[in-house]
């Protein structure tokens, strides 16, 4: 069976349809006019603001007209993330996705499911002639995930509706009511290099971690190349160690899957060494990350390099970081509240650049665990810059939305589903300082290993969020209600 073939039908095949279309973050031309265009094919009001948001208006179905109006709501871009040894262009190709028993991934790349699969429901939706709604105002938001850039420049008075379904949940049977906000840490520093007369050229590989989201996958326990690599280093310290370069990580907010660098130490005892750190390491993470690979290749001497001091400084101030789970939420047991993750680490031409992603459903501690990582590098005289910050959505569990849905959930799948806030970030915060008032609630298919290239949606769940999407705007109370 084919992707297309899948039910529902009209869902899955807008879903292949998007995925055909390139949609880097920071890159949405080609996808902005492909929604645009779809919009004015159904002969619907179609409008894109200066950002490259799109909104589409639809109006009720007959016997509809006198229920509250709603915004659906998801972004246009996706994370492209590929293995190494994939050989894929982004920025060309449409990803190749396939059925792999109970879910629908891609060959070696993000699925794009988080968060097409949102699109595609509302695409489904606007198309459709025979399912009973309100008055629909459909806004597809650009750059979510490098940035929320769409949802903070959208212009204001656009909107109407009262009622805000984000449609941009990981787990079929979850209500997201809140969410964190986040903040990016980067820092930057140049070393001079050292030319390399002598030694031995090492090359260091870490891969084959899972990585995944930052924020919903972050208490997972799962390993950070970055920090794994570091490890390694560390032990060639006392080789007369020389770093020439520096590769991990990929994204900002993808927890780091591979890690790359090149060095020059001072004798092949080193490799003895190093295989008793990785078989420490392999050990810590044999649960979590059976899949970890760490390679050791013999390469030929580099030209350059750090000194032994400048390559230090570089390991400790890594070292140094806080990474992971930094606090537990003291009002929604089982909440991450506060966390970091370090994404990148890049060394080259003696440029030492890190990037990292801090996340808090709390302002203030927010603002804390980026003071934290950020000292760090001040105290090496590096550059730091926090950028990006954007507010988190708090709770409102007095949600009109919120009582309808979970009424429905229950009479419809015979059990209760979860009600919670999430750590990842979501533009439903942003969205309400643009539009105080809505009343507003975030729910979807379930994804598994979303920013990964082991990215997935489970088939038949995706039938589930369509029945209860359905239902749910079937069920939109009276406006004056």
């Amino acid at each position: 069976m084919k992707v297309r073939e899948l039910s529902p039908k009209e869902v899955w095949n807008n879903f292949e349809d998007l995925n055909a279309v390139p949609r880097p973050s920071k890159k949405e031309e080609r996808v902005i006019n492909f929604i645009k265009n779809f919009g004015l094919d159904h002969e619907l009001s179609t409008y894109v603001d200066a950002s490259g948001n799109v909104i589409i208006t639809k109006p009720a179905s007959k016997g509809m007209e006198n229920r509250k109006t709603v915004i659906l709501q998801s972004h246009l871009d996706m994370v492209h993330q590929k293995n190494a040894d994939t050989n894929f262009d982004f920025n060309t190709q449409g990803i190749q996705s396939f059925i792999d028993g109970d879910w629908v991934t891609a060959n070696g790349t993000t699925l794009g499911a988080d968060n097409g699969m949102g699109v595609a429901c509302i695409m489904t939706l606007l198309a459709s002639k025979n399912i009973q709604h309100p008055a629909l105002e459909a806004l597809f938001t650009i750059d979510e995930e490098t940035g929320m850039t769409g949802a903070f420049e959208l212009e204001q008075g656009l909107l109407k509706g009262e009622i805000l379904l984000n449609l941009d949940t990981e787990d079929d049977d979850e209500f997201s009511i809140g969410c964190a906000g986040g903040i990016d840490t980067n820092t930057s520093k140049s070393y001079v290099q050292e030319k390399i007369t002598s030694g031995l050229g090492i090359e260091l590989i870490v891969k084959g971690l899972k990585g995944g989201h930052s924020g919903m996958d972050i208490h997972l326990k799962r390993g950070n190349a970055n920090k794994i690599m570091n490890r390694l280093l560390n032990v060639a310290l006392d080789y007369n160690l020389s770093i020439a370069e520096i590769n991990g990580g990929s994204l900002r907010n993808a927890i780091p899957r591979e890690s790359f660098s090149k060095i020059i130490v001072s004798s092949y005892d080193f490799l003895e060494k190093l295989d008793k750190i990785v078989s420490e390491i392999k050990n810590e993470y044999s649960i979590s990350e059976p899949d970890l690979t760490i390679k050791v290749n013999k390469i030929d001497l580099p030209k350059i390099g750090l000194s032994l001091n400048d390559s230090k400084e570089v390991i400790d101030v890594i070292y140094s970081l806080f990474n992971g789970v930094f606090k537990m939420s003291q009002t929604i047991e089982g909440l991450v509240e506060t966390s970091s993750s370090l994404a990148r680490v890049i060394l080259n031409d003696g440029n030492f650049i890190t990037q990292s992603l801090q996340r808090s459903s709390v302002e203030s501690s927010k603002s804390d665990i980026a003071r934290t990582i950020g000292s760090a590098f001040l105290n090496i005289s590096a550059n730091v810059e926090h950028t990006g910050s954007y507010p988190g959505w708090e709770p409102n569990k007095n949600s009109q939305i919120l009582d309808l849905m979970v009424s429905l959930y229950k009479s419809m799948f015979k059990s209760d589903p979860k009600v919670q806030a999430c750590h990842a970030g979501l533009e439903c915060g942003i969205l309400n300082e643009r539009y105080p008032g809505l009343d507003m609630i975030s729910f979807g298919p379930t994804i598994r290993n979303p920013h990964s290239p082991d990215e997935k949606v489970h088939i038949k769940s995706v039938e589930k969020f369509w029945n209860l999407l359905i239902e749910v705007l079937r069920n939109i109370p009276l406006k004056d209600q």
